[in-house]
Parts: C-alpha cells; sequence; structure tokens
C-alpha cells in the first residue's frame, strides 16, 4: 500500500485551482484560433481575436480568464492500493479548494441555495469518485460557471424517439441557449443510464480534451455532425452571428433501461476550463 498524505492532495488541488482559472488549456487555445481562420463573419472574427488576446493578457497579468471563476467540480481516481493518512482525501480536496480560491483571489460563488448566504471560501465541491487498480491519485478538475451551467437541460425521451430525437433535443438546447452561455460553446452530452448518471457523464465528457472525439465511431461521427447542424445555427462568438457557436461536441454514453432514453446537454462556456494531475 502507497500513503499519500493529505497534506500533499490538499496542496495540488490548490494549485490546480488557481492555475485552471487563469491559464486556459492549450486545446481551447488552438480551437480558438483555428476556428478563428474559418469564421466567415467579421464581427465574429474580432470577437475571437479578443477572446484568445484575453487569454494571452490572463496569462501574463496571472489573473484569471473570467470572472466567474466557478464552482469547483472534481473527478477522482483513487487507485485501490492507496491510503490517504490525516484527513480524508473529500476533507483534504476542499481544503485545497478553499486555500486555491481565497490565496488566488478568485472569485467565491458558493451559496446555500435557500438562504444565498455565501460560505466565503468556494466549498463544498463537487466530487465524483471513482475507485481504480494502482497506487496512484488522478484528479480532474472543472471549475464551472453558472452562465453556461444555467443552460443545461435534461429531457427523459422514449427509446423510440432514437438518435433523430437525441439530435434534436441537443440543437433545440443549443439554440434556445443563444448567447447566454458565452459561445464558441463545449457542448457535453450525457445519453443513457439512469437521471442522475445521464447528468454527470455529460458533465464528465467536458473534461476531454477539445478536438478528441470518443472512441466509439458511432458517436463520433455522431459528435461530429452536431457540431456541424449546430454551428449552421448562426448564433456564433458571443452570440453576435457567426458559424464558430461551438468548438466542439463530447458525447459520453451509458448502458440504461429497456423503458429509457435519458439524455442530458450540460455546456461549458468558450473558457472550457479543465486540468488534470497524478499523485
Amino acid at each position: 500500500m502507497r500513503v499519500i498524505k493529505s497534506h500533499e492532495i490538499t496542496e495540488k488541488v490548490k494549485e490546480i485551482c488557481i492555475d485552471a482559472n487563469i491559464n486556459l488549456g492549450n486545446d481551447v487555445v488552438n480551437s480558438l484560433k483555428s476556428n478563428l481562420e474559418k469564421e466567415e463573419s467579421q464581427l465574429g472574427k474580432n470577437i475571437l481575436n479578443i477572446i484568445i488576446d484575453n487569454a494571452n493578457i490572463a496569462k501574463e497579468k496571472n489573473t484569471p480568464i473570467c470572472q466567474d471563476t466557478g464552482m469547483a467540480v472534481f473527478f477522482v481516481k483513487l487507485g485501490n492500493d492507496v491510503v490517504v493518512k490525516g484527513d480524508t482525501i473529500t476533507d483534504a480536496i476542499n481544503e485545497g479548494v478553499r486555500q486555491g480560491y481565497i490565496e488566488g483571489y478568485l472569485r467565491k460563488s458558493v451559496v446555500d441555495p435557500l438562504s444565498r448566504i455565501n460560505t466565503k471560501d468556494n466549498t463544498p465541491a463537487i466530487i465524483h469518485y471513482e475507485i481504480i487498480k494502482g497506487d496512484k491519485i488522478i484528479i480532474e478538475f472543472a471549475p464551472k460557471g453558472f452562465g453556461s451551467e444555467n443552460m443545461s437541460k435534461l429531457k427523459m425521451l422514449k427509446p423510440s424517439d432514437g438518435i433523430e430525437g437525441i439530435k434534436e433535443f441537443v440543437i433545440d438546447t443549443v439554440s434556445e441557449a443563444g448567447p447566454n452561455p458565452c459561445p464558441p460553446i463545449v457542448v457535453g452530452v450525457g445519453i443513457g443510464g439512469t437521471v442522475e448518471k445521464c447528468a454527470q457523464i455529460a458533465k464528465k465528457s467536458l473534461l476531454r480534451e477539445v478536438g478528441i472525439h470518443n472512441e466509439n465511431k458511432d458517436i463520433e461521427t455522431l459528435e461530429k455532425e452536431l457540431l456541424t447542424e449546430i454551428n449552421k445555427l448562426g448564433i456564433g462568438p458571443q452570440g453576435v452571428g457567426g458559424n464558430t457557436t461551438a468548438l466542439a461536441i463530447n458525447i459520453e454514453t451509458y448502458p440504461t433501461h429497456i423503458a429509457g432514453l435519458p439524455v442530458v446537454v450540460n455546456i461549458n462556456c468558450h473558457a472550457s476550463r479543465h486540468k488534470k494531475i497524478i499523485i
């Protein structure tokens, strides 16, 4: 068994909380630059240039990409040969979030859902765990802003609705969202499972690097078809018009019940922030 001290986890989590909010991933930056060359609208091109400049300034000035530094979402793979000493892994992660958001001067956006009283340190985090073989802890972090999160939708389709029903729901959701999620967006889609599993895999799909498709060729084809159709909507960068409404469509699936076809759409804004560490 490998022993990992909880303070090591806290320190690493603190670092990625700050890093993810300041340094936009190369996958997103490269996609923005690629789409800039293909954008047909001059105003759309101007907006994409501003977004790219913003990412560069954030990196140079060591300041957040966006004022909404999100709710902290983690997907954690915990090796079965790991023992965490000290605090629990959950407490260690939350302490890392607390320190990162305070020391990094990141906006604290987490409140009680009814009283709306702020927790003042952006905790508690949303943490999804998976037990894997081995002696490592893999932590993937995505600060989730709510301009895009509020555009999420769930629909319990009938199995007979099939692929066409899924496509219609995804496209309608993006169309109704319009400029609200700060396009160009990354669209996460979960298909299958139960209500909560479907939402979880939709969220997890947003951790995938922009431009990387699902390994299943049929799902890859569906991702490409949806990206083409969504970019025909004309919403464009920041909703000003153009053919760059989405950078990617990421779909994940999970087996479901014979009587159901759950579908969840979860959207990321153009600052599709995600970082991964291995301890």
